[in-house]
């Protein structure tokens, strides 16, 4: 799957392989289909914000939303809840583009922008950021980046997040454990047996979350550890021999050693004791600490990163749709620029967990203050220098995160075969990209 004509390109339920291939297809047959040459017009003062609200966030949009209208009285701005999680967003704004009424500014995921961008059905922003105010040198340089394609940015920076280690202090007193996270996956290894001693019964050391609940994402990270990986650039990896021993040390953990498990709720079951730690992102931590409050200690740890980067950047961006008028696109971006602007990107995140995605946001006094008395939302802006963008397999082809996180389960759920589970992997996203991508890449 190798391809060299791609210099431009920065990064950037639980279902069975099959379902995960289907829905990854039909999501992309119709991408882009409907609508015709034609922009849609309606008032450019009267924008929709299509969002899942991420990291339970919606309170904080409709705040964002006031702040917005405070200081632009003839734009409104309606909140639409478009989806309980980023693929039915995707879904519902995939219809849309079949006929329907397209929003004005719709949430995009790390896997889901690309295509969008691939068919020219979101807007390239650059030629817009003079008159909508957008500097974009003051976004955090990596985050930015993660939406270039062919030389512009198709989306600007969000609720964006990268995973932590989390980690119950009490249970790893018990075991005797140093109070930090692991410095490898080997190191974790020998730590799982000991935390599983003392966790209890019906509980595990650590919790991997399911394919809905971004394994695949997740799992990323650790798989560089050990010098593999799921592609380099448009070459898949999953065979490689180092992958496939990441993929069996991931088999170990859960069916060998059984102090692992793979959870269809791990941030929930972490903030309740049911796991000892977990991968879990950024933008869980409000949930956790809901969730922990009274009846845990936690800390949040880099991941183990002992031969590089060991995680990953991930989240969402804002992006407007390429169909509708030129004064909605403007007005758009002047929302998207004002809403992850500094002050408001630092109570962004300050209240879910997600980054901050302005450099500017560091210096708010607010943020000082909230960082100094909240170490681990700390973690992850201090992990960003040992991140890198993921893997083009996972976000650059439709339908691969369910795709490899679904394989990930037949690993763990069902002891299956590494080497097979991969093999299946790789036939499947060699045929995405083959029919899908490659006839659409800049010649």
């Amino acid at each position: 799957m190798s391809d060299s004509r791609f210099p431009n390109l920065s990064r950037r339920g639980f279902l069975g392989l099959a379902g995960a291939t289907a829905a990854g297809l039909a999501l992309t047959a119709c991408a882009g289909t409907g609508g015709g040459g034609s922009k849609q017009g309606g008032d450019g003062n009267k924008l929709t914000f299509w969002s899942n609200h991420p990291g339970t966030s919606k309170d904080q949009e409709l705040e964002l939303i006031n702040r917005f209208q405070a200081k632009y009285p003839d734009i409104k701005v309606e909140l639409v809840d478009a989806g309980k999680n980023y693929e039915e967003v995707s879904q519902k704004f995939n219809a849309a583009l079949s006929g329907g009424e397209l929003p004005d500014i719709v949430v995009l995921s790390d896997v889901w922008w690309f295509n969008y961008a691939l068919t020219g059905k979101i807007e390239p922003l650059d030629s817009h950021f003079g008159s909508a105010g957008v500097k974009l040198d003051d976004y955090v340089d990596s985050l930015a980046a993660d939406y270039l394609f062919n030389g512009k940015h198709y989306a600007l920076p969000y609720a964006r997040s990268t995973q932590v280690f989390y980690y119950n202090k009490d249970a790893w007193s018990k075991a005797g454990l140093p109070d930090r996270g692991p410095n490898s996956w080997q190191e974790f290894d020998e730590w799982g047996p000991k935390l599983q001693s003392v966790v209890g019964g019906g509980k595990f050391a650590h919790g991997w979350g399911d394919a809905k609940n971004y394994l695949g994402w997740t799992f990323q990270g650790p798989m560089w550890t050990f010098g593999g990986g799921y592609s380099d650039q448009w070459k898949l990896k999953f065979n490689e021999p180092k992958s496939i021993e990441a993929g069996n040390f991931l088999k170990a953990m859960i069916n060998d050693k059984k102090y692992a498990t793979i959870s269809p709720q791990v941030a929930v079951d972490f903030g309740t004791g049911v796991v000892a730690s977990a991968i879990a992102s950024t933008g869980d931590l409000k949930g956790i600490k809901k969730s922990a409050e009274g009846k845990l200690e936690f800390g949040t740890a880099f991941l183990p990163h002992p031969n590089g980067a060991g995680a990953t950047t991930g989240g969402a961006g804002l992006a407007i749709p390429s169909g509708i008028s030129d004064a909605r696109k403007e007005n758009a971006l002047k929302f998207i620029e004002f809403v992850t602007n500094a002050a408001n990107t630092a109570y962004f995140s300050q209240a879910t967990g997600y980054m901050p995605v302005r450099k500017s946001a560091l210096q708010d006094p607010t943020e000082i203050e909230f960082l100094a008395k909240n170490p681990n939302n700390k973690t992850a802006i201090e992990q960003l220098s040992v991140t890198k963008s993921q893997d083009y397999a996972r976000v650059f082809l439709p339908g691969a995160d369910q795709i490899i996180g679904a394989g990930m389960e037949q690993i763990g759920n069902q002891n299956r075969d590494v080497t097979a589970a991969f093999g299946d992997i790789t036939t499947q996203l060699q045929s995405i990209y083959d029919k899908q991508i490659a006839p659409k890449l800049p010649k």
